[in-house]
């Protein structure tokens, strides 16, 4: 026995630390790398330190006795990325499919453990072909007693999951339950009944890509975060997104060195055009905003009338929230509104500040979202806002319309700063859409019903669509220069990086799910 082990441990070595550098290297363009190459990949060289590389199944049916392998079908331990500890474990497709049996479940458990006691992020390789039917309930109980402790992770650590192959029945409610899901494209699927079930089922006739692939759940779903090209490009999306997050609910994200000037963004000056039904790109004023090439989008594909990512300000993490009226006026819907208010309970569990950015001229109409649940979906961003309590600061660039302007990070709901551009509107509708209502009689009896109509529109926009009325009632608390943009969160953000808020002894709210 000694001596087998000293074999496996001289290949493990070869495999992943001295001669597996250059392998990496050659295959960083192949669609897959085996498990410990992901694991070597993702993690800062040479920290690798590997657990349960003994372990075995205890299964003795159907001749599973003459079929033992060191590991059970996934590696796990604990390294660094980024100088920073993490663990991770890596399903092996290669030993029985990487099917989960009772000491596969076991091993992942053992480090998910230790992940919430040590107070570090846990991202796991997903690669399975489910659970391994020799086993019967003893592997549906190991997916279970992993399911339990993303729950009880949720909120105290990052938890990231990497699919990476086959994700298939209830394999899937592990990656579905932590903070964030990277994807491969082409190579990776998720669903919960495959195409044979759906089509005995249904009678419809579908592939594992189109049913559950990367690009299916990026775009129609919203169940990836975010897709990559290959296992390489995957790893190093992981480790780009750990560069903006905590290690745990206890601490703040590291604060990268910046040096700070004037701080003035001319470009933002001209970025609103003077055509109020011209849209701008919001990415343009988020990278007029932010330190230089420092945003990371999430969820880019996906409900793209709201954007979502991290970025850096002056070296300090932030979350930013924006409309997007690039993409159907930047009204929020069913899936915006749910994509934001997800996104704005990760930051405030984890303690990452909060911008959002508003253009919004209200929610989408229609009997497909009243049918879908606009009122509940969108209470969910009302909710999520209301409850963080990070710090928040809110930027209103053009249009806050209606129930709209309340939902995304109002005064009324808590934020800590409310700026606007002097080419902000804050009203209850459009200038147009008001003056039809209000002024319908006079409009009415006019010699020149269009002409009046215009002439009241005018009126109306004096009035409302400008910041300067709310204003004057402390819903804002200054007027700025789209230049001066960048400086004042600066100066804001410094002001509230001790910020705490005493909240309600309760046991838990009830968002509307």
């Amino acid at each position: 026995m000694d001596s087998k082990i000293k074999t496996l441990n001289e290949k493990l070595a070869e495999a992943h630390l001295g001669g597996g550098e250059k392998r990496i290297e050659k295959q960083h363009q192949k669609k897959k790398l085996t498990a410990r190459e992901r694991i070597h990949y993702l993690l800062d060289e040479g920290s690798f330190e590997e657990m349960g590389i003994l372990v075995t199944h205890r299964t003795t049916d159907f001749g599973m006795d003459k079929e033992q392998y060191y590991g059970d079908g996934v590696v796990t331990g604990y390294g660094t990325v980024h100088g920073r500890l993490v663990y991770v474990y890596a399903q092996d497709f290669t030993v029985f499919g990487g099917a989960l049996s009772e000491t596969h479940a076991e091993k992942i458990c053992k480090v998910m453990d230790l992940a919430m006691k040590v107070g570090a992020p846990i991202i796991g390789l997903n690669d399975s072909g489910g659970a391994r039917i020799q086993e019967g309930v003893r592997s549906l109980g190991g997916y279970a007693d992993i399911f339990y402790r993303n729950v009880q992770a949720s909120g105290v650590i990052p938890q990231i999951s990497a699919v990476m192959g086959p994700c298939a029945g209830g394999a899937v409610y592990s990656p579905a339950m932590t903070d964030f899901i990277v994807m491969v494209e082409e190579t990776s699927y998720m669903f919960v009944t495959g195409p044979n079930v759906v089509k005995t089922v249904t009678n419809e006739e579908v592939t594992s890509e189109e049913l559950g692939g990367a690009t299916t759940h990026a775009v129609k779903s919203g169940v990836a975060h975010k897709t990559s090209t290959n296992d390489a490009s995957c790893l190093d999306d992981i480790r780009k997104l750990l560069e903006y997050l905590p290690q745990n609910n206890k601490e703040t994200a590291a604060k990268l060195d910046c040096e700070l000037g004037e701080e003035l963004r001319e470009e933002l000056s001209n970025i609103v055009p003077d055509n109020p039904n011209k849209p701008c790109d919001m990415h343009d004023v988020i990278n007029g905003i932010i330190d230089h090439d420092s945003f990371y989008e999430i969820h880019k594909d996906y409900a793209e009338n709201i954007i979502v990512g991290f970025a850096r300000l002056g070296g300090r993490s932030i979350g930013i929230i924006a409309n997007q009226p690039m993409f159907l006026a930047g009204v929020l819907g069913v899936k915006s509104s749910r994509k934001a208010a997800r996104f704005t309970r990760f930051c405030d569990a984890f303690n990452i500040p909060l911008l959002v950015l508003v253009d919004v001229p209200g929610f989408l109409p229609g009997t497909d979202q009243e049918w879908s649940g606009i009122i509940m979906h969108g209470a969910k961003l009302l909710y999520a806002l209301s409850e963080a309590t990070v710090p928040r600061v809110t930027v209103i660039t053009r249009k806050a319309y209606g129930g709209a302007y309340d939902v995304m990070n109002s005064k009324h709901i808590g934020a800590d700063f409310n700026f606007a551009w002097p080419t902000a509107e804050i009203a209850v509708m459009g200038a147009k859409g008001a003056s039809e209502i209000i002024f319908r009689r006079e409009i009415a009896a006019a010699e020149d019903p269009e002409a009046k109509l215009k002439e009241k529109e005018v009126e109306y926009a004096d009035k409302f669509a400008n910041p300067y009325r709310a204003a004057r009632r402390g819903f804002i608390d200054e007027i700025i220069l789209p230049k001066n943009t960048r400086r004042k969160l600066l100066k804001a953000y410094a002001m509230l990086e001790k910020k705490e808020v005493a909240a309600p002894k309760k046991k838990h709210g009830n968002i509307p799910l």
